[in-house]
């Protein structure tokens, strides 16, 4: 299992960086838009549409909303995704009393179109936008502080709730998850925007400003692990998909970023720090 999650991660980490990193704005939206595709197929799975026909006409409708999605605003995109997770953070916290409500399969469809459609949208605006504060900063790095913003969390989660994990998060949905590991998660985050801020030279209120939204970014990513592992468990399967030996799946990969990142720019278009 390490051997195969080696080989995996030597492979698909240099084509994760050209496509992020060398790839032009509109080659970038359609790499960023394969990537939402196979974690739709994904996602039908976990919505109970087992055949390869079914899930594979799901992943072409969510490719077809896409395009549709590329003429909508993204203020209104971005404000219905951060309701949403706001929707589940309660039902994470209830599972499994609020199941019923979305349980059935068109529900859970229409839950994945919330889920992984904002992240393709955020993406797309952040690959070209301008970040206020410092105009002539390249747009990657707000790219590379979003990804490592949820890296940072992920790490700091999983050595605090190694050291400190007894108090569990929410054992009916992830047993291993523990407070622990989300405050550790959260001080990681914290960690990481502080040497943001000092190597750009912020402000001091723009530090604030800065920790604040990593903070609650930080915390919304969780949620997003979460609640894939909620839909995992309510389906009864360990991994989204077996895509990526010993990863799982796409979706296993980038639960926390499809929360994360609406969330993050969400936030930086509400204080008037990107365009």
């Amino acid at each position: 299992m390490l051997k195969q999650r080696f080989i995996t991660a030597l492979i698909l980490a240099p084509l994760l960086l050209c496509g992020v990193f060398f790839l032009e704005p509109t080659y970038f939206s359609w790499f960023i838009g394969l990537i939402v595709a196979l974690a739709a197929w994904e996602w039908a799975n976990l919505s109970s549409l087992t055949s390869q026909l079914a899930r594979v006409a799901y992943a072409g409708v969510i490719a077809l909303l896409i395009l549709v999605l590329s003429q909508m605003d993204l203020q209104w995109v971005l404000s219905v995704s951060v309701m949403w997770w706001v929707i589940a953070t309660l039902f994470v916290l209830s599972f499994p009393d609020t199941s019923n409500y979305w349980s059935r399969t068109s529900v859970r469809c229409l839950i994945g179109i919330f889920t992984l459609l904002p992240m393709w949208k955020a993406l797309v605006f952040v690959r070209t936008a301008t970040f206020a504060p410092i105009p002539e900063l390249s747009p990657l790095w707000i790219i590379s502080y979003m990804f490592l913003l949820v890296w940072a969390a992920d790490t700091g989660a999983y050595f605090a709730g190694k050291a400190w994990g007894r108090a569990k998060l929410a054992p009916r949905v992830s047993p291993g998850k523990s407070w622990a590991g989300a405050w550790g998660g959260v001080v990681a985050t914290i960690v990481l925007s502080v040497i943001a801020s000092t190597s750009l030279n912020l402000e001091s209120a723009q530090v604030l400003v800065l920790a604040i939204i990593t903070l609650l970014t930080a915390a919304i990513s969780i949620i997003g692990d979460l609640t894939e592992s909620m839909f995992k468990r309510q389906r009864g399967i360990k991994d989204s998909s077996n895509l990526l030996p010993g990863h799982g799946g796409v979706l296993d990969r980038i639960d926390s970023l499809v929360a994360a990142i609406p969330v993050f720019v969400f936030l930086l278009l509400s204080v008037g720090w990107i365009v």
